[in-house]
């Protein structure tokens, strides 16, 4: 088991975000989080990688503790973190953006995952001097991605990777991380493109304003009534 994250509470303030949530993802798998806005996502995935501490429940990650561990140690036990919204440095070159994605790992490798980050996005390579703030939505996506990438993540957290893109750049971005999953890496995706998010998964969870409320094969999922219903904009035969 590679993460286990249970009966985890979050609260912003008086508003409680997470309502002890419980969930697993086996080495190997792309396991996604489904859910409407607010249903607390993007809080799982913060709570996980150290940005946000929860009122309770346990974050364990290769049976290691790491609840309360600081974000940049997290990040050098080998998981990573694609922010929603991209996050990347503006002013700074894709290259540099890139150097700063490897900022906990040996000088020695930095350019050896460089050159495998620009193998995977090409399209970084070319622009590989050019401010990350004049790039498109979907070069910052790849850049963001790439940048995660350098630290070598065993788990990589995906937040909203399709968010803003044309349905042909979604298109390539999910065939990306099927791509890195079928490499050794094991992805937590959280997506508002149910339907996107289930083609790829193994396993998924869909979560209710704090809640986990199904859980299961990514495939029968898709089939569900009630998730078809709800999630991918199609409703049931019985109407």
């Amino acid at each position: 088991m590679i993460l286990e994250v249970k009966n985890l509470e979050v609260s912003y303030g008086a508003i409680q975000a997470l309502h002890g949530i419980s969930f697993e993802v086996e080495e190997g798998e792309i396991v996604t989080l489904i859910g409407a806005n607010g249903a607390g996502k993007s809080t799982t995935l913060r709570t996980i990688s150290g940005l946000i501490r929860p009122k309770s429940g346990e974050v364990r990650y290769e049976g290691v503790d790491i609840t309360r561990a600081a974000p940049h140690k997290i990040v050098a036990m080998g998981l990573g973190h694609v922010p929603e919204g991209r996050r990347v440095f503006p002013m700074m070159t894709v290259r540099e953006n890139l150097e700063m994605g490897a900022f906990v790992a040996p000088k020695g490798v930095v350019q050896d995952r460089m050159a495998q980050v620009f193998e995977r996005f090409p399209r970084l390579k070319e622009r590989q001097r050019q401010l990350a703030g004049t790039l498109s939505g979907g070069e910052q996506q790849m850049l963001a991605m790439g940048r995660a990438l350098m630290t070598a993540p065993k788990l990589l957290l995906l937040d909203e990777p399709s968010m803003g893109l044309s349905p042909l750049l979604v298109q390539e971005i999910f065939k990306i991380i099927q791509e890195i999953n079928a490499r050794g890496t094991t992805v937590l995706l959280v997506e508002q493109n149910a339907n996107m998010a289930l083609s790829i998964a193994h396993r998924a969870y869909v979560l209710e304003t704090g809640r986990v409320v199904l859980s299961g094969d990514a495939k029968e999922l898709r089939e569900n009534p009630a998730v078809r219903s709800a999630y991918l904009g199609q409703v049931s035969d019985a109407g």
